[in-house]
């Protein structure tokens, strides 16, 4: 079974795609979050890609729609691409990032979250809901997506993962507002009055907050063999949390009584965030080139979705000048993994990918997985101090509030009465791949 899977996962479309073993080399392999060395850790560095769940071209599936297309092939990757992230995300939060697949030892929930990906309309983020919720984003059904689309899609349909109970947050224009996130994740307190989940109050007071504040970390230059991290660990190297306590008191409502009461005392919802950018006009610009190293670095990474123009690749990590990505575009048959003899070999790919970063496509997507609230506040220290102060043009932003001329934030919820069933929703603010900010 093994050896057919093999060589079928050798039937690529055209692209720029290398198949060789990692080089024997003392750079580090970073893969999302972790390091290896080829020298030494081989076996663990395969045995971690082989872990990621791998989504390809399917032919075979039941017709997208009743009536449409039965196969992806040619249009789908940027789909498959979004589904390993998500499916990533969803590993990290269920079963954790050091979990492996083994074909012998069956672990139900992660079988469990792999069939919520499967090639029926009925599954969560199966192709079918991809495509049908693309329609709202202005993508027929049968057309490729950008980074930017597949966000926004994902971005829906995570509101009915009633299991999960992820929020997807998409950084726009470059940057990524904390109070927006914190609004989004933490969930809201329970009132003595009704006994109810208060609505979120998205019309509260704006803060008086000072990110400055954060405590100055001195950080090192990169190092030959890659970056070298200042690690936040939860606490700065002065002793305390690398968010001011002004800002938290602020949102959790210590300080003034009135903008945070909302939040005080209340629980933080899984995160998943994900950063459209566009780093160049048609080739990336290699100034940014280290901080995508850095991005693959960081123990919340889930990875970066981009490519190639019309041909996407879900990029998990690095080592010297080369991108390490998993690639969908392979056309394996249609999997039902509700029969008992079903198997799941074909979600696994055997080997990685490679490409020089200087090839990257400029538009791409990064995405990071922030499980608890001191994962949120260890990725914005590590994002401040490795990415944004070590860069005199940063790939993107970090503030605490919404700039004054942004209209209000708004996350997106299931509208009242739909529940579990899919609605199609006419939100269009942000529909297009092209409304980036030339970095």
């Amino acid at each position: 079974m093994m050896e057919e899977m093999v060589a079928a996962a050798y039937t690529y479309e055209p692209g720029l795609l290398e198949h060789e073993g990692f080089p024997k080399t003392e750079q580090p392999v970073y893969i999302l979050g972790k390091s290896y060395s080829t020298l030494y850790d081989m076996d663990e560095l395969m045995g971690d890609i082989m872990s990621r769940l791998w989504f390809t071209y399917r032919r075979g599936f039941s017709a997208i729609g009743g009536t449409g297309p039965v196969s992806d092939q040619g249009w789908g990757c940027m789909l498959r691409c979004g589904q390993m992230m998500v499916a990533q995300a969803l590993i990290h939060l269920h079963i954790g990032r050091d979990w492996m697949w083994d074909r012998d030892k069956p672990d139900p929930i992660y079988h469990r979250i792999l069939k919520m990906f499967q090639d029926k309309k009925n599954a969560c983020y199966s192709i079918h809901q991809i495509a049908s919720m693309g329609v709202c984003e202005g993508k027929p059904i049968g057309h490729w997506f950008g980074p930017n689309t597949i966000a926004q899609v994902f971005r829906k349909l995570c509101v009915y993962d009633d299991w999960s109970q992820i929020r997807v947050h998409i950084a726009m224009d470059n940057t990524v507002i904390i109070k927006d996130i914190w609004t989004m994740c933490k969930e809201p307190v329970r009132t003595e009055q009704d006994g109810a989940l208060e609505s979120y109050n998205h019309k509260s007071k704006e803060m008086t907050v000072n990110l400055r504040k954060i405590h100055q970390t001195k950080t090192s230059n990169f190092s030959q063999n890659g970056p070298s991290l200042q690690k936040s660990k939860g606490k700065t190297h002065h002793g305390r949390d690398p968010l001011s306590e002004d800002f938290k008191e602020d949102l959790n409502g210590d300080g003034n009584g009135e903008s945070g009461s909302h939040y005080k005392g209340a629980s933080w919802r899984p995160l998943l965030l994900i950063i459209p950018l566009r780093l160049g006009l048609s080739e990336i610009n290699s100034v940014y080139l280290d901080s995508l190293k850095v991005c693959l670095t960081l123990p919340q990474s889930v990875g970066i979705i981009g490519g190639k123009p019309n041909h996407a690749h879900w990029f998990v990590g690095y080592v010297g000048d080369q991108m390490v990505y998993l690639d969908p575009h392979t056309t394996q048959p249609y999997v039902d993994l509700e029969q008992l003899d079903a198997s799941d070999e074909s979600y696994h790919c055997p080997y990685a990918s490679r490409m020089k970063m200087s090839q990257l496509d400029p538009s791409i997507a990064v995405g990071f997985f922030c499980k608890t609230e001191k994962d949120f506040i260890n990725l914005c220290s590590d994002i401040r101090n490795n990415i944004i102060k070590r860069s005199k043009t940063p790939m993107f932003e970090l503030h605490e509030v919404r700039p004054a001329h942004w209209p209000p934030f708004e996350p997106y919820e299931v509208q009242p009465g739909t529940n579990s069933e899919f609605t199609v929703v006419d939100d269009r603010q942000y529909d297009t791949d092209e409304e980036y900010e030339l970095l």
